[in-house]
């Protein structure tokens, strides 16, 4: 008999799903717009068994795909595991063989060595499969329709390396996939690759880099012509993992460092800009470049922003010091000092999981979305192992720094939005935005459409589900033209 552990992660708005299925046509509330053509794609972790250690991380349980499919005005769904090696190896044993999150020597001896990858992290449609990735393993691929699992992959050879990106970026001018893998020559090392591969799925560029220290390169920002990465004051070291500790931990003495390099080049043209304080910053929205000048958007904390990774010198989480406000990082590829620029805030609301209209990924923009905190609002559900509750959308006026949200009440949370064009030629921001609210007291979730322009008037449409899906991570929009079937 399967038994988790009586602890937060596995309980109330964590609650496990653990359950593969197909809905041809899920009940609506209102109408959706009969032009959408397309698949939602999201994933969540979701493990099959019970951890061989408790009080482990939200973000190692076994990657579970949802699929939205939209069109005619209907909403389908269909839900399976990424079948990594890990999962297929745990599935014949009949229990977890793998041990605490990206920790390999607590795995079982009869693992050691294996491909420990979730594949919870991030999915989306590139050169007709569907990719399904985490940080710190190669990239799975799925069919985009069944959602059956291919396996791992290096690109018919031309991507050699253990890491794959999490949260890739697709130039709108070429279709090229833009990602980057870390820790690539072995556990901790400081080593990374940017790599970009093709509409065809072949890897077209590739360099290699180092950053100051390793740390947890979550994500990135591409430009018209740079590739930029922040490195926040997250560590790790051998030692950590032997004393059974968590992989990360936050420590404010150290700097926050923002790298640069040509996307043209061999990345020896490298600038290391370096702040004169610690902060940090986890997702990014956007990135892009005037000229020489380079400018970087996320969501930044003056202290660690996740409660799940304590800090190194003991200090206890500080909630107020976390909040993440959205905040534009600038520095000047000409200019002789290493100082950041500029750090602007964009906004006033509290949040995070920013999006974009991704069509304008690199490029200068004025729309993004993201999930926010409703601190004077009330909330029904139960207290989680998160420092509040994600209960409201907003949309962020880049150029004038106007907020506008939506609310989804007391009993609810929102998970991470998704950006649909209205059509190709449609000017940016005209379309919608998905995303996934939960019902902390029903314990159902509904996929819910907005006018992404006017989403302070509450969903068009809600898709019900008769499950409520677990807190999921990143997901992606395809276009049903992309799609076979």
């Amino acid at each position: 008999m399967v038994h988790f552990p009586e602890e937060p992660l596995y309980q109330d708005v964590l609650r496990l799903v653990r359950l593969e299925g197909d809905i041809a046509d899920l009940e609506l509330e209102g109408e959706v717009p009969p032009e959408i053509d397309g698949a939602f794609y999201r994933v969540h972790p979701d493990p099959q068994f019970a951890p061989l250690y408790p009080h482990d991380q939200f973000f190692n349980g076994d990657g579970m795909v949802s699929m939205f499919r939209i069109r005619d005005g209907r909403v389908g769904f269909r839900q399976r595991y990424a079948q990594t090696d890990k999962w297929k190896l745990e599935r014949a044993a009949g229990k977890a063989l793998f041990g605490a999150y990206r920790n390999p020597l607590t795995d079982d001896e009869s693992v050691r060595g294996q491909i420990r990858g979730t594949a919870n992290t991030n999915v989306l449609v590139h050169a007709g499969r569907l990719l399904a990735m985490k940080e710190d393993s190669p990239c799975l691929l799925m069919d985009p329709v069944s959602l059956a699992t291919d396996g791992y992959t290096d690109f018919d050879g031309t991507l050699d390396l253990p890491t794959f990106a999490a949260h890739p970026k697709i130039d709108p001018d070429s279709g090229n996939f833009c990602g980057f893998g870390y820790a690539t020559k072995g556990l901790l090392t400081p080593d990374a690759s940017y790599f970009e591969i093709d509409p065809q799925g072949r890897a077209v560029r590739r360099i290699d880099f180092a950053v100051p220290h390793y740390t947890m390169l979550h994500d990135f920002g591409i430009t018209r012509d740079y590739a930029v990465f922040h490195v926040v004051p997250y560590v790790s070291s051998h030692e950590q993992l032997e004393r059974g500790e968590p992989h990360f931990k936050y420590d404010p003495a150290l700097p926050f460092y923002l790298g640069v390099f040509r996307r043209d080049g061999d990345g020896s043209d490298i600038r290391w800009f370096v702040s004169d304080k610690s902060f940090c910053g986890c997702h990014v929205m956007n990135a892009f470049n005037e000229g020489t000048r380079v400018h970087l958007d996320l969501p930044v904390s003056e202290n660690n922003s996740l409660p799940f990774f304590p800090d190194v010198h003991g200090a206890p989480f500080d909630p107020v010091a976390a909040r993440t406000v959205m905040t534009r990082l600038t520095v000047d590829m000409n200019a002789n000092s290493d100082a950041l620029s500029e750090i602007r805030p964009l906004g006033t609301m509290v949040g995070e999981f920013p999006r974009i209209d991704d069509r304008f990924a690199g490029k200068p923009y004025r729309h993004g979305w993201m999930l926010c905190y409703a601190f004077d609002k009330p909330y029904n559900g139960p207290a989680g192992p998160f420092a509040a509750v994600l209960s409201t959308l907003t949309h962020l006026d880049v150029g004038t720094g106007e907020e506008r949200s939506w609310w989804a009440g007391p009993d609810c949370g929102i998970q991470e939005p998704c950006f649909i064009p209205r059509g190709p030629e449609a000017a940016e921001g005209d379309g919608w935005l998905v995303a996934l609210v939960d019902n902390h007291i029903t314990n159902y979730s509904d996929l819910c459409l907005f006018d992404a322009l006017d989403i302070a008037r509450g969903p068009i449409a809600r898709a019900k589900l008769p499950i409520r899906l677990r807190q999921g991570l990143h997901g992606n929009w395809t276009d049903g033209s992309l799609l076979a079937a």
